[in-house]
């Protein structure tokens, strides 16, 4: 849930400096201690582990409550709340809609001496005592209370924009620095191969989701760079964890705005392209950009009419048209990509036979797949190379063609 305004950055400031100020006058003994399940995605099995160690803590003989859930759906998970006192949750109507949210009130008059809280980045509906969960959180420190969540390292709030920049997605709802870095941080790692396993299984997503999910944010290269990017985070000798990781794949520049990279042929699957790429952009707050990549010795013939066609459509839509020149057009888009900062590449490939793909080769997108590393590829289907060039209409004109593409 990420509805409800949160605070402006001056607010966000105060309310550390009053937190700190607040520790400085509160003896050790007075507030509660707060450790941090980090995970490198979801999945991992934050939830999972803070749900064991809660139960271990419980049979020690420490009072515990589990104060917040979130219900991913897990048995396995399901199942570690099964000798827990678990707290109602304190039901919210917003927009005709009811929400299960943290009841800070229930949990500080039960007073428990560990208090297990799900979801610290999550955002609280207009209206709620606080704009942030975190900020709840604090209030049961602040009263005594241990607390156990958790978190992922897009969510930690030095790290959003990078993390932004190798998944292609919006950056995740923030948790300052200072407030994580408070507590006992344990890292649930996950190694790539295996939360991808997990997700092919249908352990972390809905079924129907679980391809685009792989071929998206769960790419290999991705969770690689997420999992690296924790490491150099939680190592107190790297000063500078963002530099450090940019550096260490030959980046200096600060990351730039978010950019959606279009590849472009010069076919009518142009406007197509374009027209999803620009939804995608509209989803992430990005920027939109068309790449047509010419051959250096320019012995290509460029369709001039399409091109102008594609730069008319992206003026439209609020994109840029862009021609460069490149021996191969795959090392040429991937290079556009990653000189423009793009937080995500879109290519288009026809499908083809097994024969075909014997025949006369790899496609396009096959090698900019192998050769794009930690850039993310949305690699789109825009129909059969035998077909006519009427097969393309406006997105939109025909619902069950645009769901079968």
């Amino acid at each position: 849930m990420t509805s409800g305004a949160g605070p402006a950055l001056e607010d966000r400031t105060d309310l550390i400096a009053q937190a700190s100020a607040h520790d400085a006058t509160q003896s050790p003994a007075d507030r509660g201690r707060l450790r941090i399940y980090l995970g490198i995605a979801p999945g991992v099995g934050k939830t999972y582990a803070m749900l064991r160690d809660a139960r271990a803590r419980r049979r020690s003989g420490v009072d515990t409550v589990v104060a917040h859930w979130e219900q991913h759906g897990r048995p396995g998970t399901a199942a570690q709340l099964a000798d827990l006192e678990v707290l109602p949750a304190r039901m919210v109507t917003y927009r005709a809609a009811s929400f299960a949210e943290l009841d800070v009130a229930a949990v500080l008059d039960r007073c428990p001496e560990l208090a297990v809280v799900d979801e610290l980045a999550r955002a609280n509906l207009p209206g709620e005592r606080h704009a942030r969960r975190w900020q709840d959180v604090e209030d049961l420190l602040a009263n005594g209370i241990d607390v156990y969540t958790t978190l992922n390292v897009a969510n930690v709030e030095s790290l959003g924009q990078v993390v932004s920049r190798i998944t292609g997605v919006h950056p995740a709802e923030p948790v300052p620095d200072v407030f994580v870095r408070a507590g006992e941080i344990k890292l649930v790692d996950l190694a790539p191969a295996a939360l991808r396993q997990r997700l092919a299984q249908g352990l972390v997503v809905p079924e129907a989701r679980v391809d685009a999910a792989l071929s998206s944010y769960f790419r290999f290269a991705n969770l690689a760079a997420l999992r690296e990017l924790a490491q150099l985070w939680l190592d107190d000798s790297v000063p500078d964890p963002v530099t450090a990781f940019l550096a260490a794949r030959g980046v200096t520049e600060p990351v730039k705005a978010s950019v959606i990279v279009v590849g472009l042929e010069g076919s009518p699957a142009d406007e197509w392209l374009i027209r999803y790429a620009a939804h995608l952009a509209g989803l992430s707050d990005a920027r939109l950009k068309g790449v047509h990549v010419r051959a250096i010795d320019n012995l290509d013939r460029s369709p001039k009419a399409r091109l102008e066609e594609d730069r008319r459509l992206l003026g439209e839509l609020r994109g840029t048209f862009h021609e460069v020149r490149a021996s191969d057009v795959a090392s040429g888009l991937i290079r556009a990509a990653r000189r423009a900062g793009a937080c995500q590449l879109v290519i288009g490939s026809r499908r083809r036979s097994h024969w075909s793909r014997l025949l006369n080769g790899s496609t396009v997108a096959d090698q900019v797949l192998r050769a794009a590393g930690d850039l993310p590829v949305q690699v789109v289907n825009v129909g059969r190379p035998d077909k006519a060039s009427d097969e393309w209409r406006r997105p939109g004109h025909d619902a069950s063609e645009r769901r079968r593409a």
